[in-house]
């Protein structure tokens, strides 16, 4: 299959989605914040968490049209957490794919505030009544608990939590794989359980949607360790070496860059091996792996 095009055509649909929303979205009163808003929305993310919930609910033999608002509502998440992550209480950077980070542009205070907007829009559009049907309330209810779970305390904000606790600190390689688990992991293995509960599918299923994309969420971020590390600023659109100037813990920092990739890969192995059971309707997941573990940016 042609990975490339399937990724454009879905971050297309996600796109045209998130466009009709926010310009729907409350008057000129509230426009400094509805574009503080859809400047991070559309910042140039890849749309990996939407995409991975429309390529599971497929694989688990759901129809992936019905997941857009679901995965845009992930996006949402997503999008709040990096304007928050980019904070100077946070880590205080000045950009992000090659632009301007948030508060760069519209202050610190407004940029806490569209995080903030960001996600009870995310959970605004799940609970939107013209949803179910299709899906029923039961399954939608579902996957906001599924939300929540991966965005909380034992979650990407737990991690981002953790993640500021170790900075500077010798770490236990169990507690560096918690913080990585927390702050990426679960979300992205967020996306790939919402994709199957949404299908419908049963609990084997969920299960195995749910170690793929724990184990693609790993390499995922062991891969973001490792372009900080070592990859290319002006592919990447923002500098590099920031996590060794902060003395961030990360899998560089504690193994070396080869180990690191090392392990990456057996992380996207390990997720592959997941899909076994879904034969030819796995074929998008695992190519979504191999290119997780093969992005520069």
């Amino acid at each position: 299959m042609d990975i490339k095009k399937y990724l454009t055509t879905r971050r297309e649909w996600c796109n045209r989605y998130i466009t009709e929303y926010m310009e729907n979205r409350c008057d000129d009163s509230f426009a400094k914040l509805r574009d503080a808003m859809s400047y991070s929305l559309f910042a140039g993310g890849k749309r990996v968490r939407p995409i991975l919930v429309m390529a599971a609910c497929e694989a688990a033999g759901g129809d992936e049209k019905h997941t857009i608002p679901f995965g845009v509502a992930l996006e949402m998440v997503h999008t709040f957490s990096l304007i928050h992550d980019d904070l100077p209480s946070m880590d205080d950077d000045d950009y992000r794919r090659g632009k301007l980070t948030n508060h760069k542009v519209y202050g610190e205070a407004h940029a806490i505030l569209a995080g903030d907007a960001l996600l009870a829009e995310a959970f605004r559009v799940l609970s939107r009544p013209d949803l179910y049907p299709p899906v029923t309330a039961e399954t939608g209810l579902a996957v906001m608990r599924e939300v929540a779970e991966a965005t909380g305390i034992c979650g990407m904000v737990g991690g981002q939590s953790l993640d500021l606790l170790s900075e500077n600190k010798a770490i236990e390689p169990d507690n560096l794989y918690l913080m990585h688990l927390c702050k990426t992991a679960r979300f992205i293995e967020c996306a790939t359980v919402t994709g199957a509960i949404l299908a419908q599918a049963d609990e084997g299923t969920i299960e195995s949607m749910r170690r793929y994309g724990e184990d693609i969420g790993m390499a995922f971020q062991i891969v973001d360790d490792c372009l900080n590390a070592a990859g290319d600023e002006k592919i990447m659109g923002k500098a590099t070496g920031s996590d060794a100037e902060r003395g961030k813990a990360t899998y560089p920092a504690l193994y070396g860059l080869e180990e690191s990739r090392k392990k990456a890969h057996e992380h996207v192995t390990k997720a592959i091996d997941a899909l076994e059971s879904f034969g030819p309707r796995g074929e998008t997941l695992r190519q979504i792996a191999l290119y997780i573990i093969k992005r520069n940016r």
